[in-house]
């Protein structure tokens, strides 16, 4: 996916200026695809060259005036071929699961304080979407159509945050405080056994 299908859902959702936009990716579909407003507003202004959105200026009293974007027909076209092209699944990509992984050469409490800190943040955002499940989804029954889609992207994003909470807390569960497991490991390294398997 590039970051022009992203936009191309949220102009779809509802038009907006560039900055309108950037600031409604932060809070909707930037929770599952990142971009720096800087990199919005260049892919803006690929998409309006390429003809999948149009921009009209919009006169305001007081402030410049503002180009609100919105998608054309070329760019429902692009939208409806992305959709029904096929993509890979994501892999997993997790550096605090290489490091988990190589516990046995590290100090466990440092691990330990760095699993806690990813199961904190994550705790924080899980928070976030079920305020925002709470807030805009208290019907989830009667949803149809973008409302039903928007809130299923949800729902997928409170399972992914619990089950990685839910990993931490398994790990802080069974990973033994302190530098044990390096002291072992050392120990292990001066066996008189070494080499022999």
């Amino acid at each position: 996916m590039g970051l022009e299908h992203a936009l191309l859902v949220s102009l779809s959702e509802r038009s907006g200026s560039g900055y309108e936009l950037a600031r409604r990716f932060d809070k909707s579909i930037g929770f599952f695809w990142n971009a720096t407003h800087q990199q919005i507003y260049r892919v803006l202004k690929r998409m309006d060259e390429a003809g999948w959105i149009a921009g009209e200026a919009v006169t305001q009293d007081g402030r410049p005036d503002k180009k609100v974007y919105s998608v054309s027909r070329a760019g429902r076209s692009e939208l409806a071929r992305w959709i029904a092209e096929p993509s890979e699944p994501g892999a997993l990509r997790s550096e605090l699961a290489v490091k988990v992984r190589g516990a046995a050469h590290g100090d466990h409490a440092a691990l330990r304080a760095e699993v806690t800190r990813h199961r904190d943040r994550h705790h924080k955002r899980l928070e976030v979407y079920r305020l925002i499940e709470k807030k805009d989804f208290p019907d989830p029954a009667a949803l149809s159509g973008t409302g039903l889609h928007q809130y299923l992207v949800l729902r997928g994003g409170i399972r992914v945050e619990t089950g990685f909470v839910e990993w931490c807390d398994e790990i802080l569960a069974a990973l033994p405080p302190g530098r044990e497991a390096a002291a072992a490991h050392s120990r292990r390294d001066q066996s008189p056994e070494k080499g022999t398997r």
